[in-house]
């Protein structure tokens, strides 16, 4: 009995600490949060969160990315017999990637470009085809794709590969004026805003439920390029603090396993490159906006 106490009690502590390690949290007395956890596995990054855009693909596609398309000829999003497809349902390639991008330029798609030709590919296809008088077939053959990029413009780099996964919201009107990082929790997205014009954009993350990231207006008290949450002693690097202990900084935990964590209360981004840039530019006293 007593090994088995002394078992369960170290099985305790263990899982308090693992908890305790995932992100940051409120103080009053000193700005001190983290939302990363130090000793992230690098492995977590292939969990399903850490491609959230996919276009519904499935898991053996890799295998054989067009034999779901091939296997079923008589399937109603295949082309006519006459009409040749360059692109259709399970093709994944850098084409695709292209077609995604245009698509999403056009307001008929909303995730990310994946490269890979899914349901939600499909379904914009129909309706970009249906709007323009075209076989709705769901595929994209010569004539749909030359209409397709007479009415978008040739991607660019950031739009094939966008580090920005979620969609960004509309601003919220108290972002219209001066230097803002306006954060939407609905589109889980930071906005760095100058006069109402968009600068750049990241994803983000938030609290728990039981330790929630504060809403409303705020201002930049003070930054840390390089800082340690001195509650949970993990690294919180381009920490800009707003509201007591809640900051918004870079959290290796988001990088790694997405929404699958939370923060304790900060605002994580997960893309060091942007916020890093974002931190050079953001000066103590600008406006932090959190809204839902």
């Amino acid at each position: 009995m007593q090994r088995q106490r002394v078992i369960i009690r170290t099985i305790g502590v263990a899982t308090a600490v693992a908890l305790a390690a995932t992100a940051c949290g409120p103080q009053k007395t000193e700005p001190v949060a983290s939302a990363s956890s130090a000793s992230s596995s690098p492995t977590a990054g292939t969990s399903p969160e850490a491609s959230p855009s996919t276009d519904d693909k499935p898991g053996e596609a890799s295998a054989s990315p067009s034999a779901s398309a091939s296997a079923s000829p008589s399937s109603s999003t295949s082309p006519s017999p006459a009409v040749k497809a360059i692109m259709a349902n399970g093709d994944e390639n850098e084409q695709v990637r292209e077609l995604q991008a245009r698509l999403r330029q056009l307001k008929l798609m909303s995730v990310a470009p994946t490269g890979f030709y899914g349901s939600k590919t499909t379904a914009a296809v129909k309706s970009f085809q249906s709007k323009h008088g075209l076989n709705a077939t769901g595929s994209v053959d010569e004539a749909s794709w030359k209409k397709i990029e007479g009415a978008s413009k040739k991607p660019t780099a950031d739009e094939l590969r966008p580090s920005t996964v979620n969609e960004v919201d509309a601003p919220d009107p108290r972002c219209m004026q001066g230097r803002v990082m306006c954060i939407s929790k609905e589109s889980r997205t930071l906005a760095w805003m100058i006069d109402g014009k968009v600068v750049s954009t990241m994803d983000v993350r938030f609290g728990s439920e039981n330790t929630p990231t504060r809403e409303g207006v705020f201002d930049v008290g003070w930054k840390a390029k390089e800082w340690t949450s001195t509650i949970y002693h993990t690294p919180m690097p381009y920490a800009m603090f707003f509201s007591g202990g809640q900051a918004v900084h870079y959290s290796a935990d988001f990088a790694a396993r997405g929404y699958n964590g939370a923060s304790h209360g900060c605002v994580n981004v997960r893309d060091k490159g942007k916020l890093s840039a974002l931190f050079d530019q953001v000066k103590v006293g600008d406006k932090v906006v959190v809204y839902w």
